[in-house]
This record gives structure tokens, C-alpha cells and sequence, in this order.
């Protein structure tokens, strides 16, 4: 059985380094690592289930507890950082998208709210809050449950992030948080509500916010992404993690 994967050369040259089983690691060797990582992405890219994984890619329990393993050890979260090494901070855009929760996502103990998923119109709901840089490229992402408001976790995605600019619509319009990307020393282009002080907006600047609104298109191109399957906030995270390094690179 043959199977359309989706790794470059090139893009497997930039990934390789940053992946366990290099030559001086603990362990076994990660001569593998390229077939892997084409398993995870096959799996993100279609949605099926880990048991229906083609034969090609190896035992797909093996592949199931090898990804968990380097979720557990951060590995795609290091892998997405090192993929993200020339953002172009000139402004950041922020926004979120709500993602449908697949019933098999629910069944973890812990409650709904410690596995980042919630109640909303649409059923049970996760919401992926992003910033991305000036290029539409993605910085960080926040998950919460589906109702949770973009506001609750504005701060948190633009600390420490150099920016010139902030962008954001009309639902991160607050005080509090315009005075924190003052403190970073960014500018504030989020156009006021209706109800707020009216304050001024570069809104021809503003128009480039459509470039978070596209990163949420090219993710959920990705349906294990826009549909969330998996049960942990980690391994969604780790999913998403992954997605977004194929993103830079490709």
C-alpha cells in the first residue's frame, strides 16, 4: 500500500537535528525518525484513527506510545520552537478559533475544564488561542474550553514577545490589556467597542489581521486539528505543535 507523504528533503534537514536518536544520545538510534514523523502528520493530515494507520508506517501501537513518549518529554513543543527561529516582529496578530471535540476527546477523568474542553452552541468545544508574527507565522498558542473568552488568555500570548504593534479585534478592547502592551512597549491597533473610550486605531495596519484568521485555514487543513480527537491538552498541543513546524518550513 502506498501513501502520499508530505516531507521534503529539505524540510526533513531542518527537522532532523532537533529529534532524539542523533549520534551521542541516550537511547536507541532515531534512524526511523523521518518514517515517524510521516506517520504523525499522515494521521494529523486525515483524522483516522491510530488503529488505522497504513502497515507502511510500522506497528501503530508502537507509533501511539512513541508519540506520547515524546509528548510527555516535550519534544514536538522543542521541535515547533526551533522551526520558529526567524519570526518577523514588526506587529503580532492574535485571535482564536473554536475546534469541535470528538466524543472519544471527552471520556479522559479529570473533568472537562483540566482537559481544556467545554459546553458551547456547538457541542463540546475547544478553543485555540494564537499569535502569529507579521508573516502570518505562528509564535504560541493558549487551548481553553470552547466558551472561555479570547480576553482570558490575551496577556499570557504576547508576553515577552518583542513587537512593534499588537493586533486584535474588537473582543481584546480593554484598559488592562492595552496598558500591557504599552508595558512592552508595542502599540495597541484594536478597534474600540462601541461602548469604550473611542480611541485611536490604525486600521489600514489593522487590515493585516486577516493573517491569524488565515493560519486558523491552513491548520484545520490538518482535520486531526480541526477536529479535536485527542483526549490530554498535551496531545492536542503536541499535534498542533507539530503541524505549526510544518507550517514554517514549508
Amino acid at each position: 500500500m502506498s501513501v502520499r507523504l508530505v516531507l521534503g528533503d529539505s524540510q526533513w534537514v531542518r527537522m532532523a537535528p532537533h529529534l532524539p536518536g542523533k549520534v551521542g544520545d541516550p537511547g536507541r538510534s532515531g534512524a526511523d525518525n523521518r518514517l515517524f514523523v510521516e506517520a504523525v502528520l499522515w494521521l494529523a493530515r486525515t483524522g483516522s484513527p491510530w488503529r488505522d494507520l497504513p502497515e507502511i508506517f510500522g506497528n501503530w501501537n508502537s507509533v501511539f506510545v512513541r508519540f506520547s513518549r515524546w509528548s510527555k518529554d516535550g519534544v514536538w513543543d522543542r521541535l515547533f520552537v526551533a522551526m520558529a527561529d526567524d519570526p518577523d516582529f514588526e506587529y503580532i496578530m492574535i485571535d482564536s478559533t473554536i475546534v469541535r471535540s470528538h466524543q472519544h476527546a471527552a471520556g479522559k477523568k479529570g473533568g472537562p475544564e483540566a482537559r481544556a474542553i467545554g459546553r458551547s452552541r456547538g457541542g463540546l468545544t475547544t478553543k485555540i488561542h494564537a499569535v502569529v508574527d507579521a508573516l502570518g507565522n505562528p509564535l504560541r498558542f493558549i487551548l481553553s474550553p470552547g466558551q472561555a473568552s479570547d480576553y482570558t488568555q490575551a496577556e499570557a500570548l504576547i508576553t515577552d514577545l518583542p513587537a512593534e504593534s499588537v493586533l486584535g479585534d474588537k473582543g481584546y478592547d480593554s484598559k488592562a490589556f492595552r496598558d500591557a502592551i504599552a508595558l512592552q512597549d508595542a502599540v495597541a491597533v484594536i478597534p474600540p467597542r462601541k461602548t469604550s473610550p473611542q480611541v485611536a486605531c490604525d486600521f489600514a495596519l489593522y487590515c493585516e489581521r486577516n493573517l491569524v484568521e488565515r493560519f486558523f485555514l491552513k491548520i484545520k487543513h490538518f482535520r486531526r486539528i480541526a477536529t479535536r480527537y485527542e483526549q490530554t491538552p498535551r496531545a492536542f498541543m503536541s499535534m498542533l505543535a507539530l503541524v505549526s513546524a510544518f507550517i514554517w518550513i514549508k
